[in-house]
């Protein structure tokens, strides 16, 4: 299994980005699928999550200002991050979970500054 993440970038605060993470392999839509970040000096952390079947749960610094969404037909989950905050700078990992085994994608950076 390769994950690919992709949309990161540098936005001014109150601004949306959308990360989007694509799946090799034809078994995505078994997959419990979650957004990590990691800021310098700090643990990765969960941000968001979204099960096979469809159940999300976020950590509570992005309630109400990021969504996560899956599409089993493109092998792609997406997270959609309004309202954003300089504090949401880190690096974002995606991570897919396979019959109780991890796979990870390379980071992207977002970048919230004025």
């Amino acid at each position: 299994v390769q994950l690919q993440a992709s949309g990161g970038g540098l936005v001014q605060p109150g601004g949306s980005l959308r990360l989007s993470c694509a799946a090799s392999g034809s078994i995505f839509s078994i997959a419990d699928m979650g957004w990590y970040r990691q800021a310098p000096g700090k643990q990765r952390d969960l941000v968001a999550a979204i099960t096979s079947g469809g159940g999300t749960n976020y950590a509570d610094s992005v309630k109400g200002r990021f969504t996560i969404s899956r599409d089993n037909a493109k092998n792609t989950v997406s997270l959609q991050m309004n309202s954003l905050k300089p504090e949401d700078t880190a690096v974002y990992y995606c991570k897919g979970t396979y019959f109780r085994r991890d796979y990870w994608g390379q980071g992207t950076q977002v970048t919230v500054s004025s």
